[in-house]
């Protein structure tokens, strides 16, 4: 089974012809060549390249670039807009798109907090015509996306990074997975999946991280191996962790057999996305 990292970035320096809109945690760029290379260093086959909302905002042409020059290697999402009335016509271009997995919401404060809203309503129905996922950040507004499950049942929600606030630098937060009841109660919703993606980042302990291991399990448990996707979350984790070790830690571990590390490790994912590496 090939082993398909859930969330990785891409960008290049800030410059005028492709402006940042604010600055993301990691180095001052991050090329295609650069995400290859440390993903062949640790045999890591795949990933889901996901266009930086930090810097870029709803334009996804550098992710799209580098999805077209290594479409065997990457997987592309985009965020899109749900205060744009014209959204539905967006989504319809991106699934058009060959290498386009996902799109994304970012439940950000200029985002409505009411589950009715049209807007958001507009992107989770127009994805499900299209058949796309929908990756949703959504830390704090758990019982919204609840509610947005239910309304949409037909439509492939994936939550972001396990739902929980994660630290760009270290220390962990005291208490990390204080809002894993909310967390949990999300795998009622058939529809939702979610991603295990900068679990390592929760950590207060050093590599291979033990720590993390009993709470994700309760995850596992709650949603089955079949909704849950492994990730890094790179480059954002770059000042917590380096690559390797948010990789080799769900490798070394002895709670995970061989087939459910194969499952969280790219199996679901493609199944989820359908994508797989090579897929052009």
């Amino acid at each position: 089974m090939p082993v398909i990292d859930a969330q990785v970035h891409c960008y290049e320096r800030n410059h005028p012809g492709r402006p940042w809109t604010a600055v993301l945690a990691g180095p001052p760029e991050v090329t295609a060549e650069d995400m290859i290379k440390a993903m062949d260093t640790v045999g890591v086959d795949g990933a889901i390249l996901v266009s930086v909302y930090t810097m870029y905002r709803w334009d996804a042409s550098y992710a799209v670039a580098v999805q077209k020059a290594h479409p065997g290697r990457f997987g592309v999402v985009k965020p899109v807009n749900a205060n744009d009335p014209k959204v539905e016509d967006t989504i319809a271009e991106w699934a058009a798109m060959a290498g386009t997995v996902a799109i994304r919401i970012m439940m950000t404060d200029e985002i409505s907090k009411d589950p009715a809203d049209p807007g958001i309503n507009r992107i989770l129905a127009a994805a499900a015509k299209y058949d796309l996922p929908v990756n949703m950040l959504a830390r704090d507004r758990l019982g919204q996306l609840d509610q947005l499950a239910r309304r949409n049942p037909d439509t492939q929600i994936v939550l972001d990074h396990l739902g929980l606030e994660q630290p760009f630098a270290p220390p962990a937060p005291n208490e990390p997975w204080k809002e894993l009841p909310h967390v949990l109660k999300l795998a009622e919703n058939k529809n939702v999946a979610i991603k295990i993606t900068g679990a390592c980042t929760l950590s207060h302990e050093k590599f291979p991280y033990k720590d993390i291991w009993d709470p994700l399990f309760r995850i596992f448990d709650a949603f089955g191996l079949e909704r849950c996707m492994w990730g890094t979350d790179w480059t954002r984790a770059v000042n917590v962790l380096t690559y390797k070790e948010g990789v080799e830690s769900f490798r070394v571990t002895d709670r995970l057999g061989d087939a459910d590390r194969a499952k969280l490790m790219g199996g679901t994912l493609s199944k989820i996305y359908g994508w797989t590496p090579g897929k052009k």
